[in-house]
């Protein structure tokens, strides 16, 4: 649909006036193959990458049936659309779009989601709902204590389908489907993805009627608004050195720093703090409160650099986030494409940067396949490589370093430790970034920027990250990010064993 304008499409004229107070000129290309079809009443599957206007793809076509019209089902008191999204930060966003577009309507609208306490849900779900946007798990929750009327549904949106079914939520999904259809509903279905994958289209052809498919020819390629620059590191500490330099390029306003896991990103995060830096990790372990100020610190500027894992940036969407840092390279190809599509936004121009070590190499394969390029290697002054690109590229890593997930599962794991395959990382002078002799030339198995101390990082108070103290932030930080971090503060022991939402067992949508 060439040249398409919202005028085009059959939308309610308060959808119209808020999509032109919300600034949108124009439909995304996934907007315009998809909107057009949904609005006739068709069941939809689409495949774009992020950042590429899903969300509102579906939320217009929601609003639109609500406004034309009261519900057909006589009974109950329960949602009309139903939006299922692997995160609360996906179902956060959702719920921001639909009061975005809703500004000028009486929409009844609420979200259920982890991490927060059940008795406020319970008030929303005994009340009439014209939308509910939902985590599986949680509302699996209330499902199973009969606190959920989905005998209303007439839509049924699967919001980044591929990301449920990486995070195992296909069971609960079709439990949740199933609830809908023996409540007596045929609701229109409408399944949104970054990929089309072989299990994303067996879901699909069990919960969809003659669909219309809508693939952007770039759901599998990089957005060309980004630029990837890629630094060789020896190992760990060379790799911190090179991250520390890099974040103090003038260049960089606003950057994400991607991690292997939780426990990488809690140190990884404290390290750059104690280094001047306004830094705060996010992942599943913080409790909601504390997820949501460290978003609007991103949102708002106070927040320089997020350190996070791959679920719980899913969704994330910051105007000004010029850089995204990968100091783990992710284990699948597909993840580095949701990774770098946090920046280089609605045409803005973004860097991608990739510090890669010898046991990256096998993924790094994998990705410049995807990308249909190989990497050019760049380097700092001072922190070049002891290896050339050429003696890099023949090395044949051995196992992943301690606490590093082989490439078979998602997530989990640690930082590396040493670099292995007989890749040396120790230079004549001294260790990365530091006064030869100040600190051991390698790091074994941290991700400390600095010599590890005992109990996590010496100096770290408790709080955010507001008082300015000499040379960066620190001093007593009152009411900032995170007070003292649930889960254990940085560096202390902690169960490896993934946390799921506070009280009630089998909830997988707070990681």
């Amino acid at each position: 649909m060439a040249d398409a304008t919202f005028h085009d499409f059959a939308l309610n004229p308060i959808l119209q006036k808020a999509i032109v107070d919300a600034g949108y000129k124009a439909p995304s290309p996934i907007q315009a193959q998809t909107i057009p079809g949904i609005l006739e009443g068709r069941d939809a599957m689409a495949c774009a990458p992020t950042g590429t206007g899903k969300t509102a793809a579906f939320v217009l076509p929601a609003l639109n049936m609500i406004l034309n019209g009261p519900s057909k089902v006589t009974k109950g008191h329960g949602p009309r659309v139903l939006v299922l999204t692997p995160t609360r930060e996906l179902a956060e966003q959702v719920t921001n779009n639909v009061k975005l577009f809703s500004k000028h309507a009486r929409v009844s609208s609420g979200i259920i989601i982890g991490g927060v306490g059940y008795g406020p849900q319970y008030k929303l779900l005994s009340n009439p709902l014209d939308m509910l946007i939902a985590t599986p798990g949680r509302l699996i929750d209330h499902l199973n204590e009969r606190k959920v009327d989905l005998r209303r549904v007439e839509m049924l949106v699967l919001d980044e389908a591929d990301r449920m079914l990486d995070m195992g939520f296909l069971k609960p999904v079709e439990k949740i489907i199933a609830a809908v259809q023996d409540a007596g509903g045929n609701p229109q279905t409408l399944l949104f993805s970054a990929t089309f994958e072989d299990a994303i289209e067996k879901v699909a052809q069990r919960v969809l009627t003659n669909p219309i498919r809508a693939q952007l020819a770039a759901a599998r390629e990089t957005h060309t608004s980004i630029t990837h620059k890629a630094f060789l590191a020896d190992n760990t500490e060379h790799k911190n050195a090179l991250l520390q330099k890099l974040l103090r390029q003038k260049d960089v306003a606003q950057a994400i720093i991607f991690t292997a896991t939780k426990r990488n990103a809690d140190r990884l995060a404290g390290a750059l703090y104690d280094a001047g830096f306004a830094a705060s990790a996010l992942h599943g372990d913080m409790k909601q409160n504390q997820r949501k100020r460290t978003l609007e610190g991103l949102h708002k500027g106070s927040l320089q650099v997020l350190v996070a894992t791959d679920v719980a940036a899913r969704g994330i969407d910051v105007k000004n986030l010029s850089h995204v840092f990968n100091y783990d390279l992710p284990n699948l190809a597909d993840d580095f494409t949701h990774r770098i599509g946090r920046t280089g936004r609605g045409g803005a121009e973004g860097i991608a940067i990739s510090i890669v070590s010898p046991p990256d190499l096998p993924v790094l394969r994998d990705i410049e396949k995807r990308l249909g390029k190989a990497f050019a290697f760049e380097t700092f002054p001072g922190l070049e490589s002891s290896h050339t690109e050429a003696d890099f590229r023949r090395i044949v890593p051995s196992e992943p370093p301690p606490g590093r997930p082989k490439p078979k599962p998602r997530g989990g794991g640690g930082g590396y430790g040493r670099s292995q395959g007989g890749y040396a990382g120790k230079r004549e002078g001294g260790s990365y970034g530091a006064k030869s002799g100040d600190r051991a030339p390698r790091s074994e198995g941290g991700n400390s920027f600095g010599p590890k101390r005992e109990g996590g990082f010496a100096g770290r108070s408790e709080g955010g990250y507001a008082g300015k103290r000499e040379g960066g932030f620190a001093g007593k930080r009152e009411g900032g990010f995170a007070g003292k971090r649930e889960g254990g503060s940085f560096g202390a022991k902690r169960d490896n064993t993934p946390r799921r939402d506070s009280g009630r067992p089998q909830r997988r949508d707070s990681r």
